[in-house]
């Protein structure tokens, strides 16, 4: 690389940092990207692999305080709450509750279809650069529920999501059988998003970008970061574990949950928390999935990946630190017999993501004001893998000091304080 190219360090190689890293590269900027993990094995490939567009609306619902109660009570239920984890997470749970208006709602999906729509688009360019061109599939996602009850609950948030420009079409027996041969006869009651994409294998999407990423110049170390250097108010690089120094004239932060440990550094208050979200693969399911599909009654996914049928969703607010429950997977897997009785249990690979949260489920797209080339892209919770790429360009647009396209004033870090 010629001495005088700008140079940028990121810290997280999941979908997020690895986008950020490919982004930056774009612009001209070499860059390390550095993950104590495998490329692939991060939060994202614990997930239902959808590309979300029009996943617009909060987690915080009106009447969501009334469920409180029932997590607490039903740890077989789609979202349960650790009784242990209460006392710690009471004050990020005050924050998700007053999130619950309807005029919060209406503002948070507003501010989340800025960059919702710009997904593919954003994600083209690095697609393209991969070997591998069928890593994002082309089918549309299904949705589907026991009864009309329950297309009937989501209708406002439905009606919200088609004025902000995004599509749904209702679906009956038939329509869901000629989509979906495996739900044939079980469910009468659906809907389509046309809008929506799966990834064929999260782990290997990830890998891949990673792969493209290196193959174009970029260096990725595997190991942790111990602390972001400075002087004189701002970032000169960072300090990896094993005491090496990565100079860098911009650093990101994109870790997912681990970014927790920089907010001093950052100079930021961030009421991010990390929930445990579930997944089970089926290797030999001995049943066959065309579509990505949610069971809505159920809490949860078939997703069909090239290392076999992914099972998952199902979240739990779990405490910080707290070792994984993977009877929730079990759960997920006793749910699924009851739809599928011919489904294949026998061999099985479960996992957990801790997806990053913030109590208004907005991610975190800002500068720091301590440290003036130190960005942050973080909590994206359940959106990671959709909005992975527009994070790294509008990321990339502000460490070059160009315009961004979107507003970032509702993912700012000190939104908080």
């Amino acid at each position: 690389m010629p001495a005088s190219q700008e140079t940028a360090a990121v810290i997280g190689g999941g979908i997020v940092g690895v986008c950020c890293a490919l982004y930056l590269q774009r612009a001209g900027y070499s860059v390390t990207l550095v993950d104590p993990e495998a490329p692939g094995n991060s939060t994202a490939k614990w997930s239902c692999g959808q590309m979300a567009v029009s996943e617009i609306i909060p987690l915080s619902k009106p009447g969501i305080l009334m469920k409180v109660p029932g997590w607490l009570m039903d740890q077989k239920g789609p979202l349960a709450l650790r009784p242990s984890a209460l006392p710690g997470i009471l004050p990020w749970f005050f924050r998700f509750l007053m999130c619950a208006r309807r005029s919060k709602i209406v503002e948070i999906a507003q501010a989340m279809a800025t960059l919702t729509h710009d997904v593919y688009a954003d994600f083209a360019p690095l697609l393209d650069a991969c070997e591998d061109k069928t890593l994002m599939g082309e089918r549309p996602i299904l949705e589907v529920f026991d009864s009309p009850a329950g297309i009937a609950h989501e209708q406002p948030h439905l009606d919200l999501r088609t004025s902000l420009g995004f599509k749904s079409q209702r679906l009956n027996a038939k329509e869901i059988g000629d989509l979906e041969p495996a739900l044939a006869g079980r469910f009468a009651h659906g809907l389509l998003f046309p809008d929506w994409r799966a990834v064929s294998d999260t782990e290997g999407f990830i890998a891949a970008l990673t792969e493209s990423f290196v193959s174009q110049g970029g260096r990725r170390v595997r190991t942790e970061v111990a602390r972001i250097d400075e002087s004189n108010g701002r970032a000169t690089g960072v300090t990896l574990a094993n005491g090496e120094r990565v100079q860098a004239g911009s650093v990101v932060v994109a870790a997912g949950v681990g970014s927790r440990r920089f907010f001093d550094a950052l100079g930021v208050s961030v009421p991010l928390e990390g929930i445990a979200g579930y997944q089970a693969v089926l290797p030999n399911p001995g049943v066959e999935f065309r579509h990505s599909i949610i069971y809505a009654d159920g809490g949860f996914c078939f997703t069909p990946m090239t290392r076999g049928l992914q099972i998952g969703g199902t979240i739990e607010f779990a405490g910080r630190d707290a070792k994984p429950n993977f009877k929730r997977a079990d759960i997920i897997l006793e749910k699924a017999k009851r739809v599928l009785p011919e489904l294949r249990t026998d061999a099985v690979e479960y996992g957990v993501g801790y997806r990053p949260f913030l109590p208004d489920t907005k991610p975190i797209i800002d500068r720091s004001r301590r440290l003036q080339n130190v960005f942050m892209a973080f909590g994206h919770g359940q959106l990671g893998l959709t909005l992975g790429a527009t994070t790294g360009r509008l990321i990339a647009d502000m460490v070059a000091g160009r315009p961004v396209k979107q507003n970032l004033t509702p993912f700012s870090a000190y939104r908080f304080s």
